[in-house]
């Protein structure tokens, strides 16, 4: 049932436009928004309205950051003979979380999709391959997600680099068919990283 009010109605729209929130959560968290003081909502609008001056996407790996080059890529404790290849920043930051990765990232921004007309050249893939050539890279670990679109841009990418004289891995064990990465908790991806296979 809507509110009557019009603006907690377009509120609950707006949240609803993000991934994974229904109209239920949507009007709950509205509701939470409404509920607390107003320097909370004050301090959220703010926060939402500057974000896109604030963070930006590293120009090396794609990382979000607030700084050009990103902390990971000026980091000296990485380790740089090493290269996760990731679909978007939110994956990264997972694998972050399990403590167990300590090498470079690149950011694809997707996934090849011919159905949602996203191809190979719509991604960071050229970027990568120029990396690879600059940087000492002995290891790319290939951590897309395990769906079709997932395992068709980790195979295109291996294909590309059978090649050179690396080490393709990608990751597996403990990851579920059709899931989405940024959705894994924490052991089961550092699992995956641990039990990577080679391609």
């Amino acid at each position: 049932m809507e509110s009557l009010s019009p603006s907690f109605n377009r509120l609950v729209s707006l949240i609803a436009r993000l991934p994974g929130i229904g109209a239920k959560t949507a009007q709950r968290l509205a509701y939470f928004i409404l509920k607390n003081p107003r320097q909370y909502a004050k301090q959220l609008s703010d926060e939402i309205s500057g974000i896109h001056e604030k963070i930006g996407f590293c120009s090396k790996c794609g990382l979000m950051t607030e700084s050009d080059p990103c902390a990971v890529c000026l980091s000296a404790r990485r380790d740089k003979e090493q290269i996760c290849v990731v679909e978007n920043p939110a994956d990264a930051l997972k694998i972050e979380d399990t403590r167990e990765y300590r090498g470079l990232y690149h950011v694809l921004m997707g996934s090849i999709s011919p159905l949602n007309k996203v191809f190979a050249e719509d991604l960071k893939i050229k970027e990568l391959l120029h990396r690879i050539d600059q940087e000492k890279i002995k290891e790319v670990i290939l951590a897309t997600s395990p769906t079709v679109e997932g395992d068709t841009t980790a195979l295109y990418i291996a294909k590309l680099l059978e090649t050179k004289d690396l080490i393709i891995t990608r990751i597996a064990k403990g990851l579920p068919i059709g899931g989405d990465l940024e959705y894994a908790d924490s052991e089961t991806l550092a699992r995956s990283i641990e039990g990577r296979l080679k391609i």
